[in-house]
């Protein structure tokens, strides 16, 4: 189609345009008329993404959004429909201001440019707000106007370019993902038993060159290469050259374009050459290619399963079934037939199904899924409660608020996705190295094989051959993908969760650590650090008493006890919510808990509460007031060792803490901690961080609590711990899920030897190529010597980054021997 058109028909499809449109925009700084708004958004967006020199070199009509949708099987579209239904979407959208949001899962992506494509082309479909598409995890956010375009659409236009677009759900992903790895993992066994076979048969044909070998022998054992190397390229190879294909037709290079023709090339030129009997077999060359590719594509599969896994494990803390209060009567549903309004009664241990408000009952409810906070919270009538945390004490009553997507957890998962979304700024540099690189190769091969084309015809296929094999990037696409891989998960494996691409980087060049008090340097549990005895009765013997109560109780405060020995045996025990236990122990009522409920009972009045710092119970009787009880934190073991280790790495370490009491001080001196700021707000937090930021400090912020959210987001590295909040893990950048401070030297010895790592296989790949170029490029090279080199060169890739499989041993000289634990205040 030439570049004037009538003014009749639409300049983006061609077709007539209806009398009385008005529809026109700009391109190549002309008017152009468009036929409908659906033309009019897609011609926008390809010349707002600079894409507009595409009007110059088309050769036919683009074809109106309807009408491409057409191309799709009628069945498929009638299926597709049926995701327009309201009750269907409910699992999956989420709709506010007449704009609704899709959690979508797309299989066949494969790289970066996938999801540039198809980014830009789902942003091409009229309604559509934004589409962003995950590397990591292959889900897909799409936020579009129903009203304007169904999702049976975003679905169909996502068909048509070569991907499949599935509803987001935790099971339905767990399918997927166990469907991929089996197989990812046929398709590596197969590439590794052809390879070996082939590699076997080749030293034969190899040994048989230089020593002799009859021609009868050669013939069979090539053949038999062909019929071992088929199901390799056939199967095993099959992704690449689907992925190849769909980068053709969208007109979008990517690595798997070079890959195929490569691998392809090598294959029917070896069929070529045993059917003829004449030419080399390249066979063994072309199974360890795929095998070398599929372990870097099985590899970083696993990464992002384990990702995808992670968000989906908190999901599943939602229970399966419910209690619904049905008129008088108690009727067990499903979860998800849930519906705003309905009445719900939460029993003593069980999960609560979904966010709502007490309608009846009084109890504790354990909130540490969500907030980090070890206590449970006290809830009473009015009070609001969140789906996924746990009724401890009392059977209560709730009216259902928000079901679906619309409760806390699930935007808590949508918060742990985009904290997903980015890449670590040195994977992002080898992806455009790389796609350069796709480009050049091409561009040299062709060069390369019209001159041998010119010169000798009979060398010209094998040497270019050899041009594509020997410069494939291999190497420089495995270089970053499997040292970031092995690093994360060593880190992993070893209690440090890894949740942004960016924190292998910033931990390596990390000049500060910034840490909370309570919860990061402390346990955040509570202990029993001293006993008061008020009467003749010894430590122990108050001890047992108190122990005999608390035994039958599970809130955290009586797990201090639990580990006392308990020999006696209490009867009638009743829990005061918020208050404390009471209980009779032979002829006696005895109380433990705060200072006014326990004195009740006793006809003394109350003793005075001691000076020390910390959580006081009292344990009173009928007859007087028995024994104090102080609670508190202790320091992690490993606290003062960790500091040890951050400074001798030459890192700052600072304490920023809300806490304004004397326990701030005896922790600092404890720990070696030179600089403290206490007693700070959130804002004042987030404050001292940015200042130190803008001085040029690198900070890495270490917290655990909901008053650590605004730093943790604000910090340029931010860890949580394994204990934290769920908000806070999700605004950190990793997470210590060991709760072993140590995993922090631990992750910037790996950080460090990572970014070694990755230069060292950049270099390597890069001077690999540009040497081996030349050479092949003048014939010296053949292609199965271009296949060696470009698997050692892989080899050697990736036998570098699997040096990151290995902790770097931590040195440290003696530490100054202390106390064991430190009391410090909560």
């Amino acid at each position: 189609m030439t570049d004037n058109h009538s003014s009749k028909n639409c300049y983006h499809c061609g077709l007539p345009i209806p009398p009385g449109s008005n529809f026109t925009t700009i391109i190549n700084d002309e008017p152009r008329d468009m036929c409908c708004p659906g033309c009019l958004a897609v011609a926008e967006t390809i010349v707002n993404s600079g894409l507009d020199t595409y009007y110059k070199h088309r050769t036919e009509s683009a074809g109106s959004p309807e009408i491409r949708s057409k191309e799709l099987p009628e069945q498929l579209l009638q299926e597709l429909t049926l995701y327009n239904e309201p009750n269907i979407q409910k699992d999956f959208v989420i709709t506010k201001d007449n704009l609704s949001e899709a959690s979508l899962v797309i299989e066949g992506i494969t790289c970066a440019a996938c999801v540039w494509l198809l980014e830009h082309h789902i942003q091409g479909v009229p309604g559509v707000e934004k589409a962003h598409v995950n590397l990591t995890n292959h889900r897909a956010r799409i936020t579009w106007d129903k009203t304007v375009t169904p999702l049976s659409t975003l679905l169909s236009e996502i068909y048509r370019i070569g991907y499949q677009a599935h509803p987001y759900h935790p099971d339905k992903e767990e399918q997927l993902l166990e469907q991929e790895q089996k197989r990812a993992t046929r398709r590596l066994g197969i590439a590794g038993i052809g390879m070996m076979q082939t590699m076997m048969i080749a030293v034969a044909l190899y040994g048989g060159d230089i020593q002799g070998i009859e021609n009868r022998y050669v013939t069979f054992m090539r053949w038999a290469s062909l019929v071992i190397a088929s199901p390799v390229i056939f199967y095993a190879a099959r992704p690449f050259f689907l992925a190849a294909w769909r980068d053709l037709k969208t007109k979008h290079l990517t690595m798997d374009v070079p890959v195929s023709l490569a691998i392809g090339g090598a294959y029917l030129a070896s069929v070529w050459a045993t059917i003829t009997n004449s030419g080399e077999v390249y066979f063994d060359s072309v199974t360890m290619f795929t095998f070398f590719l599929l372990i870097g594509r099985f590899l970083e599969m696993k990464a992002r399963h384990r990702t995808g896994r992670a968000g989906n494990s908190l999901l599943n803390l939602l229970p399966a079934s419910a209690l619904k209060i049905v008129g008088n009567d108690e009727q067990l549903i499903p979860v998800k037939d849930l519906t705003v309004g309905d009445y719900v009664i939460i029993r003593p241990g069980h999960t609560i199904p979904a966010d709502g408000i007490i309608t009846a009952g009084n109890s504790s409810v354990d909130e540490s899924a969500l907030t980090g906070e070890y206590l449970p919270i006290r809830k009473q009538i009015d009070d609001k409660v969140v789906g996924g945390t746990i009724n401890v004490e009392n059977p209560i009553t709730i009216k259902i608020i928000q079901t679906g997507n619309e409760t806390q957890l699930s935007a808590i998962v949508r918060l742990l996705e985009r904290a997903q979304e980015e890449k670590p700024h040195v994977a992002k540099v080898a992806d455009k190295v790389a796609s350069y690189f796709v480009t050049a190769v091409l561009l040299t091969a062709i060069i390369v094989g019209f001159s041998w084309w010119l010169v000798e015809p009979s060398q010209a296929f094998w040497i270019t051959l050899s041009v594509l094999v020997v410069t494939c990037p291999c190497a420089l696409s495995l270089a970053t993908p499997t040292a970031l891989t092995a690093a994360t998960g060593t880190l992993r494996q070893n209690g440090l969760l890894i949740t942004r691409g960016h924190v292998l980087e910033s931990l390596a060049t990390a000049t500060h650590i910034v840490f909370d008090k309570t919860g990061t340097l402390t346990q955040g549990n509570l202990s029993l650090q001293q006993i008061v005895p008020l009467t003749d009765l010894s430590e122990s013997e108050c001890t047992k008493i108190a122990a005999a109560i608390e035994k039958h109780s599970e809130h955290p405060i009586a797990k201090a006890f639990h580990e006392k020995s308990a020999e006696l045996n209490a009867s009638n025990i009743h829990n005061e919510v918020g208050q404390g236990l009471e209980g009779s122990i032979g002829n006696l009522r005895y109380r433990i808990g705060k200072p006014d409920f326990s004195s009740q009972i006793c006809s003394q009045p109350q003793p005075p509460l001691p000076e020390t710092s910390g959580q006081w119970l009292l344990l009173c009787n009928e007859n007087s007031a028995l024994a104090w009880f102080r609670l508190n934190d202790q320091v992690r073991r490993e606290a003062q060792q960790t500091i040890k280790h951050l400074q001798q790495l030459g890192l700052t370490c600072e304490m920023l803490t809300g806490d304004n009491s004397s326990a701030v001080e005896e922790v600092a001196t404890f720990l070696g901690i030179n600089n403290t700021v206490s007693g700070v707000s959130p804002e004042q937090k987030l404050s001292h961080v940015k200042n130190l930021q803008e001085n040029g400090a690198q900070v890495v912020m270490v917290g655990d609590g909901i008053n650590d959210i605004p730093v943790l987001a604000g910090a340029q590295t931010s860890i949580a711990m394994g204990g934290a909040t769920d908000l806070a893990k999700t605004n950190a950048d990793g997470v210590l899920i060991s709760h072993d401070l140590l995993r922090l030297v631990d992750g910037i010895l790996l950080a460090r030897k990572t970014k070694r790592i990755i230069k060292q296989n950049l270099f390597w790949s890069l001077f690999y190529n540009l040497m081996a170029l030349p050479l092949a490029a003048f014939g010296f090279i053949a292609p199965y010597m271009a296949a060696l080199g470009m698997s050692a060169s892989s080899l050697v890739v990736v036998s570098n980054a699997m040096r990151l499989n290995r902790l770097k041993k931590r040195k440290l000289g003696p530490i100054k021997h202390q106390s064991e634990t430190l009391k410090t205040n909560p």
